[in-house]
C-alpha cells in the first residue's frame, strides 16, 4: 500500500456564498442616499464651514463602508484578516492625511 496524505473533513468544504441582487440593491441605494446628503448639505448651504466639512467627512467615511461591504465583500474569504486590517489602517491615513490638511488650511489668514 503506498503512503499518501489524507485530509479529513467534518463536512463539505466551504463554499463562497452567492448573494441575490437584494444586497447589491440595498447597497445601492444606501450609497445614493449618502450622497444626496452630501449634496444638499454642501449646495444648500444649510450648515457653518466647519461642522460641514467635518459631516461631508463622516459621510466620505460612510460611503467607503457601504462600498466595502455591500460590493467589495470584505469581510468574506477563507484566509487571515490581513486584508482587512490594511484597509482599517488605510482608513486611518486617509482621515489622518484629511483632517491634518484642513488643519492646516484654518491657519491660511495667518500668513501674511
Amino acid at each position: 500500500m503506498a503512503h499518501g496524505h489524507v485530509e479529513l473533513h467534518d463536512g463539505p468544504a466551504p463554499a463562497h456564498e452567492h448573494h441575490g441582487p437584494g444586497l447589491y440593491i440595498v447597497g445601492y441605494i444606501a450609497s445614493l442616499v449618502l450622497t444626496a446628503i452630501a449634496f444638499w448639505l454642501a449646495l444648500g448651504h444649510h450648515m457653518a464651514g466647519g461642522p460641514l466639512a467635518l459631516t461631508l467627512l463622516i459621510l466620505g467615511a460612510l460611503q467607503i463602508v457601504v462600498q466595502l461591504f455591500f460590493f467589495m465583500h470584505v469581510t468574506e474569504g477563507d484566509g487571515p484578516p490581513f486584508h482587512s486590517m490594511a484597509l482599517v489602517l488605510g482608513l486611518i491615513f486617509t482621515f489622518a492625511i484629511a483632517l491634518m490638511s484642513i488643519w492646516i488650511m484654518s491657519f491660511h489668514y495667518q500668513v501674511q
